[in-house]
């Protein structure tokens, strides 16, 4: 059960989501996406507005999803976990993209100069 392994805290599975803590309503939406089988999973400010605790359970699924071979397309606007969760950034502006970054070259300045 998807419940027990991404540790989405409520009283039953049929507990309404919108009582959840905000973590576990994004586990939810995580878990929902999930079980679409899908090859490729779209996240968009996945930790915005949770508590660190909750940020650290869901990088932590986000690694095991990609361990399994699910490509992880994320948007963000925190730099710490762009750099900290990513294998390459691309960055846009305007519709353009801007740059791109490997791995091996990740760095804040990097990735400000390729923003800017």
């Amino acid at each position: 059960m998807l419940m027990r392994e991404l540790a989405i805290k409520a009283r039953t599975p049929t507990y309404p989501v919108t009582s959840l803590s905000g973590g576990n309503q994004q586990k939810v939406v995580v878990a929902k996406s999930l079980l679409t089988l899908p090859k490729v999973l779209l996240l968009d400010e996945p930790t915005r507005g949770i508590d660190v605790g909750a940020k650290a359970e869901i990088y932590e699924l986000l690694d095991e999803i990609a361990c399994q071979g699910v490509a992880l397309l994320m948007i963000s606007s925190e730099l710490p976990e762009l750099l900290s969760l990513s294998r390459r950034i691309i960055t846009i502006r305007e519709g353009f993209v801007t740059g791109e970054l490997p791995h091996d070259q990740f760095s804040q300045e990097a990735l400000l100069h390729l923003m800017a």
